[in-house]
């Protein structure tokens, strides 16, 4: 990809830190029976009341963080062994600290562990698992090309950046291929999404289209945001256009057609599946950041329609990401704006409630 000119990379860079002043998160897990994943519900069945009760119940507050340290959750990996992977915003311009970014693991007993930390001014934005247990992270850093990219943490914990990225590029939310090979980045100021080896190597410009890139006159302007490889295809959520996109890989590694499954959703930000074999995904909307939408977790159907089964009356503020493991829900908040209360939250996918809402 060509240099930008100097005015595009400062205007970048303007971007990413109002991206790391504003932005916030949330994660959220379930799973359901294969007799919720064959059905899709009209748009009339959103209607009317609920069927069957909460999709998901007995939310709580698995862990709380410290806004003023720095401690902003915004992605989320939930592991095999019980505990989750987080990433932890940093250096938010609103906060006024001297605290950097965290990769953070919280154990399935709760013991949390530090595995990153990265300089003042800089954002932890996506972290992936491969296919082989490596840990994966996106850091952010505005104006610096010797750090903005993506790392992996060597057997001894040691980073290792796989993935340079341009300086006026923003490096957001990670996925890698169902085979473990390739891993492929969300940028969100360049409405591309970047391939390159797991292994490491130069970055390739996958795609760029327009359905990928931010709106200039918003806030906060960010694009490609969410990013999940999932059945041979690559799911993408734009943040300022509120569209969830679908775009196959083909048998020779390329994008296949861009495909809208679902549009509306100002401020849709990560998302996951119901299961490893269903379409039906979970996407938070993030209201930290503009009017336009509020604090949601949605269920977005294949045919597009909609519902959503969590709201700021459940305790979200400003969601961002969604991650499933069992029947587990795992929901990371934020906190921004005011009143700041991040932390992380879990809840229980009640499976009648989904099966009701897809046979109506």
């Amino acid at each position: 990809m060509q240099q930008q000119s100097q005015h595009t990379a400062r205007r970048g860079t303007s971007s990413a830190r109002r991206f790391l002043k504003k932005k916030a998160g949330v994660a959220l897990a379930v799973t359901a029976s294969a007799a919720v994943l064959a059905s899709a519900p009209s748009a009339s069945a959103w209607t009317g009341g609920s069927y069957g009760g909460s999709v998901v119940t007995d939310v709580t507050t698995a862990a709380k963080f410290d806004f003023a340290a720095g401690e902003i959750p915004e992605n989320i990996t939930a592991n095999p062994d019980g505990s989750v992977t987080l990433s932890m915003l940093g250096s938010c311009a609103v906060c006024e600290r001297t605290h950097g970014p965290e990769l953070m693991r919280i154990s399935a007993s709760g013991a949390r562990t530090v595995l990153v930390t990265g300089q003042v001014g800089e954002a932890i934005s996506g972290n992936a698992r491969g296919s082989d247990g490596t840990v994966y992270y996106a850091l952010w850093a505005p104006g610096n090309a010797d750090r903005n990219g993506v790392y992996r943490l060597l057997a001894d914990g040691t980073p290792q950046r796989v993935a340079a990225l341009p300086a006026d590029s923003g490096p957001n939310g990670l996925a890698v291929d169902g085979a473990g090979r390739t891993l492929y980045i969300a940028d969100s100021l360049k409405g591309t999404i970047w391939s390159v080896p797991v292994s490491g190597g130069s970055v390739t410009p996958w795609l760029t289209d327009a359905a990928l890139a931010p709106v200039p006159t918003e806030a906060l302007p960010i694009g490609a945001n969410g990013l999940r490889f999932h059945n041979g295809a690559l799911w993408i959520s734009n943040f300022n256009k509120g569209t969830l996109l679908r775009v196959p890989i083909t048998g020779t590694g390329t994008a296949g057609p861009l495909r809208v499954v679902a549009s509306g959703l100002p401020n849709i930000d990560d998302l996951s599946f119901l299961t490893p074999w269903s379409d039906v995904v979970f996407a938070a909307q993030n209201g930290s950041s503009s009017q336009n939408g509020p604090d949601r977790v949605l269920v977005i159907y294949p045919d597009g329609t909609y519902k959503p089964v969590l709201t700021s009356a459940d305790g979200l503020a400003s969601p961002s990401a969604t991650a499933v493991r069992g029947d587990r829900l795992y929901v990371t908040d934020g906190g921004v704006p005011e009143p700041h209360g991040p932390k992380l939250q879990t809840g229980r996918i009640n499976f009648a409630a989904l099966l009701a809402h897809a046979a109506h």
